[in-house]
């Protein structure tokens, strides 16, 4: 069933239901990163209309900072993360009490995207992306002519999420050789539909965000192919994320979940073994624009989930850049075999 009628026929199921159906309906609360929003509402749509209204689920988008501390103060069953969890995230959750389990999901190539009016910008450098944006180009590098001698005269206007957001911290870290290390003066949001409006608006404009949002939009904007270790000018795509050779800015996505909440609800339960469907979960993650992980990857991730394996497995946390597929499939061999 094409998933517009199933969510539309989930929803006249549950107005037949009546209001009893809804208050009696568990509800799974899920916020954190823009970036795995969409794969996470792809399944949250699905889930609830193949439960026919017998679950909810609501979806926030604090970015990947601001999940982990409603997360960590246990007002969230699931964080969405664009990074892994920070050491000092992973203490704000241990003082309250909040055991978790964190579960590799799909990759993501970072996209850096420019208005399609800009004939100018054919490839960029890592070297000429931290011209941009490290913290001493503040109030001084302000045009594109600073960027690239040949490049016009044009006033560089730059839009990138804020820094609750995961896709910040790793972008920083790629880029910049420190996590949060930026310049200020750009337009921030949480919410990436704001960062593409601003970019589709304005030629003089560029921005960086998860795949997903430039693959929605490709009509409107236009991804610019960025110089890898290896001298190459490489596009960000599916393809070009799972063979490694976009990089540095391939990185890893995750949810993390609760324990409590694992073992206290039907509807968090459900919910996740929902998510790691080795049948299922590659066609949403791809369909959402996103790369699908190994089926032996769901395969272990539901080992963890079933054997309980908590904590991270990311020494030191944070932002972990050059991560392929293969290192979110060593990382979770490693756990398993904590367990």
């Amino acid at each position: 069933m094409p998933r517009r009628d199933a969510v539309v026929w989930a929803a006249v199921a549950i107005v037949m239901a009546g209001p009893a159906l809804a208050q009696q309906a568990e509800t799974v609360r899920i916020d954190g990163s823009s970036t795995v929003y969409p794969v996470t509402e792809a399944f949250a749509e699905e889930f609830q209309s193949d439960f026919r209204g017998q679950y909810q689920v609501t979806v926030g988008v604090s970015g990947t900072g601001g999940g982990f501390q409603r997360f960590c103060r246990g007002e969230t069953h699931i964080s969405n993360a664009s990074r892994p969890i920070s050491q000092s995230e992973r203490e704000a959750c241990e003082q309250a009490g909040i055991e978790f389990i964190e579960l590799p999901i799909a990759m993501d190539a970072l996209a850096v995207v420019i208005n399609p009016q800009n004939d100018w910008v054919d490839h960029l450098t890592v070297e000429e992306l931290r011209r941009m944006w490290e913290p001493e180009s503040q109030e001084q590098v302000t045009n594109w002519s600073q960027i690239r001698e040949g490049f016009p005269d044009r006033p560089l206007a730059l839009f990138a999420p804020g820094v609750d957001s995961g896709t910040f911290d790793y972008f920083t870290e790629a880029v910049v050789g420190e996590a949060h290390s930026s310049r200020g003066d750009f337009t921030a949001s949480e919410d990436d539909n704001i960062l593409v409006q601003g970019v589709a608006s304005d030629p003089n404009a560029l921005a960086y965000f998860g795949l997903a949002y430039y693959t929605e939009n490709q009509d409107r904007l236009k991804a610019v192919p960025i110089v890898n270790e290896q001298g190459e000018a490489v596009e960000p795509s599916i393809e070009n994320a799972m063979n490694g050779s976009y990089n540095p800015l391939s990185r890893p996505l995750f949810i993390y979940v609760s324990t409590q909440a694992i073992d206290q609800s039907e509807a968090v339960r459900q919910f996740v073994n929902y998510y790691l469907d080795p049948e299922l979960a590659p066609e949403l993650v791809a369909e959402v624009g996103y790369v699908p992980l190994p089926e032996t990857a769901y395969q272990m991730a539901m080992e963890n989930l079933e054997n309980r394996v908590t904590g991270s497995a990311f020494e030191g946390g944070g932002s972990q850049v050059g991560m392929t597929i293969e290192d979110v499939l060593a990382t979770a061999r490693q756990r398993a075999g904590t367990n």
